[in-house]
């Protein structure tokens, strides 16, 4: 499989610059560095002393494939090259990267499915008078990887975040879901004119189209030509309904704010847990892509199940809010890591084995030539 093969993950790191100063003397090679961290974090490793620890243990299946002039580099050195590190740098590596994982997944016939923009705050990251780093990351729902991050400035929110983000990907022909704190016309256009489709939440933040949608449904209650959608889902003694309905958006909404808005839709929930009834949920969308009201709720499941299958897996298989990283560049480079191991194992569709990605992951630990196979990196000659 040519996506995950290491020598493309190599030629992504080689493009990364060493952020140490030569004059000062270097006694580890800048990949050998960063090839150690991301096989440690595939390996369980979630701290900077997991990650030292490990290496030192795996010294002798390092040098299956690493020169290691020097040995080992300690856990001051990793934790300063987690610091110093451009993030921006790692970040286009990754992105390209993952663009071949993806590409290889497609020809082999694997679909992307929705690409879902959420946030995430790193919470171990803040510190007394120092706010927590908050990450947007574009997640492939049907994948299950991460396709890209961007952390939200400091004292910014999310909407300065998701254009930068989504500038970096590649979105042609796909279906793009955001929650109402992206529900922006320019965000809208912007997804459009890289040729992708969106799929908005509307809420309270653009009243006069929460309004307009809100009263296009109540004109249409009862009405049986109405596309509807059902689904009842029970598990752990947890009943949750859905309806999900759309409406073509032509006459309800303006296509000069919202460009090629097709469809809106309403989904309604409502949850049972053990014997007790929630009050109704009511969410409404937009979207530039003719869905039917089965299509609009497949994709609005697969955009929050980015909750479970991403930001749930980064804090109890990874302990990210756990970290306790705060300095400089360090949670965010780090956060990549653990998004770049999680890909590596979502990735290698080879492995049917029945188990959690926790299990994995200890599985990665234990078993030098599964760890091997999953970074794919040659040993040398």
């Amino acid at each position: 499989m040519r996506a995950t093969e290491g020598g493309c993950l190599m030629e992504c790191l080689s493009e990364i610059d060493d952020p140490r100063k030569p004059s000062n003397g270097t006694l580890h090679d800048f990949r050998e560095i960063l090839v150690i961290m991301i096989a440690a974090v595939l390996s369980d490793c979630d701290t900077v002393e997991d990650i030292a620890f490990w290496a030192q243990s795996k010294e002798a299946w390092l040098r299956r494939f690493l020169v290691l002039k020097n040995g080992i580099p300690s856990e001051e050195t990793f934790l300063r090259i987690l610091r110093a590190l451009n993030p921006k740098q790692f970040e286009a590596a990754f992105r390209r990267w993952v663009g071949d994982v993806v590409g290889a997944l497609a020809e082999e016939g694997h679909q992307v499915g929705t690409i879902a923009i959420d946030g995430k705050t790193v919470r171990g990251s803040g510190s007394a008078g120092e706010s927590a780093i908050h990450m947007v990351s574009a997640f492939a729902t049907a994948l299950g990887v991460v396709l890209g991050q961007e952390k939200v400035a400091t004292k910014s929110n999310e909407i300065s975040a998701i254009p930068e983000l989504l500038q970096t990907l590649d979105i042609k022909g796909l279906l793009v879901s955001i929650d109402a704190m992206g529900c922006q016309k320019s965000i809208a256009k912007q997804i459009v004119a890289q040729k992708g489709d969106y799929l908005l939440m509307v809420k309270g933040n653009q009243p006069t189209l929460h309004a307009a949608i809100e009263a296009a449904f109540i004109g249409q209650h009862g009405v049986e030509s109405v596309d509807r959608d059902s689904l009842v889902e029970r598990s752990h003694g947890r009943i949750v309904g859905q309806i999900a309905s759309v409406l073509p958006a032509k006459g309800i909404v303006d296509p000069a704010d919202w460009p090629k808005c097709a469809t809106i839709g309403r989904i309604d929930s409502i949850r049972i847990v053990d014997g007790k009834e929630s009050g109704l949920e009511r969410r409404y969308y937009i979207s530039s892509r003719t869905l039917s009201a089965e299509a609009l709720a497949h994709a609005v499941r697969a955009h929050w199940a980015v909750e479970n299958r991403l930001h749930w897996t980064l804090d109890v298989s990874f302990g990210e809010d756990a970290s306790t990283l705060r300095t400089d560049h360090a949670p965010q480079n780090l956060s990549l890591l653990r998004k770049m191991a999680l890909n590596i194992i979502r990735a290698n569709k080879a492995d049917t084995r029945k188990a959690s990605l926790r299990l994995k992951r200890k599985g990665a630990a234990w078993d030098d030539d599964l760890r091997m196979n999953m970074l794919r990196i040659k040993p040398l000659c």
